[in-house]
């Protein structure tokens, strides 16, 4: 009878070695330093079809409705601007850049992305892009943080890292192809306004200005 009690209590803790095992294999292993975790980049367009003059351009009503448009998306820096123009008017063009300019935003000129449906007659489409960034599945608690037998990195590493840089770039397609430049970095136009403070004369050069100072007398009269 002890001895049929042994094997039970062997072949209990062998299976239960079985689950813990499967369990951790499960588990996806990344023995590398680079995360799993990285940004993920998604672009929506929203659309907004305006009137158009006869000549051309939008009129002030028009132009009214386009501004509270842009106040409702919360127009920011990192949208983009096109517009989807049949005749291809600059004066429309004009029109939305001036409404766009409030937001410091300049429309794009060439051609506006694809959108479903067609232009109405005697109209224009305003397209806005925008791209927003995220890092799916992060906090990632699945796996504990304790010793790895096979030299993983935990299943939470690098979600802080990228959050942060998702999170702190202004335009998210930068995550994806950088900035496209006109070969100045940010260092070199920053080292513009630094040259230019150097090369400027100090104050006290040219002496101190001499300034006659006189005293003013103010009289008050009372009456009786």
């Amino acid at each position: 009878m002890r001895h049929s009690l042994t094997r039970s209590a062997a072949s209990a803790l062998a299976l239960s070695l079985a689950v813990v095992l499967s369990a951790c294999s499960s588990v996806p292993e990344n023995r590398m330093l680079n995360s799993v975790h990285q940004p993920v980049v998604e672009r929506n367009r929203y659309v907004f079809d305006v009137e158009t003059l006869p000549g051309g351009g939008m009129s002030i009503s028009e132009q009214r409705r386009l501004e509270g448009w842009f106040e409702s998306l919360g127009l920011k820096y990192g949208d983009k601007i096109a517009v989807d123009d049949p005749l291809e008017s600059r004066a429309t063009m004009a029109s939305v850049d001036t409404v766009a300019g409030r937001w410091g935003i300049i429309v794009e000129a060439g051609p506006a992305p694809v959108t479903p449906g067609y232009v109405p007659a005697g109209g224009a489409r305003i397209v806005v892009s925008r791209t927003t960034a995220s890092v799916p599945g992060c906090p990632d608690w699945s796996a504990k943080s304790d010793f790895s037998m096979s030299n993983r990195t935990m299943s939470n590493f690098g979600c802080a890292t990228n959050s942060n840089l998702a999170a702190m770039v202004a335009d998210k397609e930068h995550l994806i192809k950088g900035a496209s430049g006109t070969g100045e970095t940010v260092v070199m136009s920053g080292n513009k306004a630094i040259d230019s403070y150097r090369a400027a004369k100090p104050t006290g050069e040219e002496g101190l200005k001499n300034n006659s100072t006189s005293s003013v007398k103010s009289s008050s009269g009372g009456g009786n």
